[in-house]
């Protein structure tokens, strides 16, 4: 059974590097069940030049966070 978890949602992480921390989710992944949450475990690409990116460089990401990990917080 799937837990109800949305965008906007407050939860608290229970486990994991980031235990304990409380935000909000910013974006929901229910097929691969992962939440991303406001500025926790975001990690820098580095990207190749190619002829769309000719510049290459380095690009921000959210990495999710698997629902088993998460509590929802009360109000």
């Amino acid at each position: 059974m799937a837990k109800c978890l949305k965008v906007g949602d407050r939860v608290k992480v229970i486990a994991g590097d980031h235990k304990g921390t409380v935000a909000s989710i910013v974006k929901v992944d229910r097929e691969a069940r992962k939440a991303f949450l406001k500025d926790i475990d975001i990690r820098e690409r580095h990207m190749r030049k190619t002829q769309f990116n000719p510049a290459g460089g380095k690009k921000t990401v959210h990495v999710g966070i698997d629902f088993s990990n998460l509590k929802k917080e009360d109000k």
